[in-house]
């Protein structure tokens, strides 16, 4: 009882003691907030706080979320995306769950406090979300604010991997991240010289693309060696910029196609409309307004508006009507090739240009030499590969009993995948949906046999009427 009694009265002592200390310490902490200036307290501070970095082996950076407490820190933004993928929601205590508004997706990150460990090509980096509560002197009449930042510790060999590689890739991987979530934009033509944005959710990709395996993979290949070759670009003296000619049958998928290169790049599509476009200078406004990482596309141009040659508009009077003078002041071929691969093309980078036709052969040469039109893609009629691409989009399906009869009658007649997915679409039940096909082939083989007997007896009549004339001049 007595031992018991003595350990007590330590107990005790030992905690007055701690009070004390305590005390006294915050005591000595607001005489010297009153006393020792500001100034004086943060080289105190800083002080001390070299010399604990002199003896501890770890390092910390400090990612503070206001630069110099006014603008935005874009690293801290890219730091909090960066970590919100990497969060492990099981693991972590305390969450913090937020959203832009209802139709945006919920954002997950880190709470004040909490810490978590990222590993990166083998070296641990712990990160921390800090919050003070800093109280501004009060003669200035401010009132307190909330200062946060990430803080990543780490041991202090690898300081140079944090600076010089770490962080880089964690700004790479955020710029990637809110490309791809953000929401693409297809532009419009609008009062000639204008461009007008609605969002674009087309749902089409490469994987959903009903075309030939090869061909989709070439395209695929070609858009990821040219987003990565700025650096290729700048050092053999030539615009960022890539030209794709689509050319074949409507109902082919071509601007399905386009979709997928926005989908997969990420581009925003400006949809030009030549028609609406006035003239050479409205053209070049337009062309100048578009935005870096984008792609242009002139939809039907072997027929969206005819291109009349510059020296059809040299050594007229001016006295000529208003209606000529209108005339000469259309978009020209040789304004639109300078606004390809002339001076002006010079004037954006990373553009994607997408001409598209159903007729190739009525183009100008001009347009699709390379380095206007450097990739030619032929969207042709319905194949069984395309088929089978088509059969698992709308009825997730690899095989069905009515493959090789479907597969053979494509190879007999000419259909498109447009009218392939009509078909398709049709009926839920894939057995139906298949057998409905059959007989739409069928009908399709039918019609074009009648139509070749048509154009036969057509030829045969012909050929009779210039007999029976040769007859009688004989």
């Amino acid at each position: 009882m007595e031992s018991y009694d003595k350990a007590f009265e330590s107990y005790k002592k030992a905690l007055t003691t701690a009070a004390s200390v305590a005390a006294s310490l915050m005591l000595v902490r607001s005489v010297v907030n009153e006393v020792v200036p500001y100034e004086v307290r943060e080289m105190l501070f800083s002080g001390f706080g070299y010399l604990r970095s002199r003896i501890s082996s770890e390092h910390t950076i400090i990612v503070e979320k206001k630069n110099d407490g006014f603008t935005n820190n874009h690293i801290y933004n890219a730091v909090r995306s960066y970590l919100a993928t990497r969060i492990n929601a099981d693991l972590q205590q305390r969450l913090r769950v937020s959203s832009m508004d209802e139709n945006d997706k919920m954002m997950i990150s880190m709470a004040e406090g909490e810490e978590m460990l990222d590993v990166y090509e083998g070296t641990e980096f712990k990160w921390c979300l800090i919050c003070n509560d800093n109280s501004s002197d009060s003669g200035n009449g401010s009132g307190s604010q909330n200062e946060v930042s990430f803080e990543v510790s780490f041991h202090k060999n690898h300081k140079e991997k944090a600076l010089k590689s770490y962080l880089p890739f964690i700004l790479a991987t955020a710029k990637a991240i809110k490309a791809q979530e953000r929401t693409l934009r297809i532009y419009m033509t609008e009062y000639s010289s204008e461009w007008s944005p609605i969002d674009l959710h087309h749902p089409s990709t490469f994987d959903t693309l009903a075309m030939d395996q090869k061909l989709k993979q070439s395209i695929i290949d070609d858009l990821n060696r040219f987003i990565k070759r700025k650096d290729y670009y700048k050092k053999i003296g030539k615009a960022w910029k890539r030209g794709y000619l689509l050319y074949g049958p409507p109902g082919t998928g071509k601007s399905s196609l386009i979709a997928a290169m926005a989908n997969l790049l990420r581009f925003d599509i400006y949809d030009l409309e030549l028609t609406e476009v006035n003239s050479n200078s409205d053209l070049r406004r337009l062309l100048v307004g578009m935005s870096n990482r984008s792609i242009l596309v002139v939809e039907d141009i072997d027929c969206t508006i005819e291109l009349k040659q510059r020296e059809e508009g040299e050594g007229r009077d001016k006295s000529n009507s208003t209606e000529e003078n209108k005339g000469e002041d259309k978009v020209t071929l040789s304004g639109l090739l300078n606004f390809v691969d002339g001076l002006w093309s010079t004037s954006g980078e990373e553009r994607i240009i997408v001409f598209t036709t159903n007729y190739k052969e009525r183009l100008d040469p001009a347009l699709l030499r390379p380095g206007r039109m450097d990739m030619h893609i032929h969207m042709g009629y319905c194949t069984q590969e395309s088929f089978q691409i088509l059969a698992n989009n709308y009825h997730s399906i690899d095989y069905h009993g009515t493959y090789p009869e479907i597969e053979r009658l494509i190879k007999e007649v000419a259909v498109t995948p447009a009218e392939v997915a009509e078909v398709l679409m049709r009926n839920d039940d894939a057995d139906v949906a298949l057998h409905d096909l059959v007989v739409f082939l069928k009908s399709k083989i039918i019609e074009a046999n009648e139509v070749k007997t048509e154009q036969k007896e057509a030829n045969n009549q012909l050929d009779e009427k210039k007999d029976s004339k040769d007859s009688d001049k004989n």
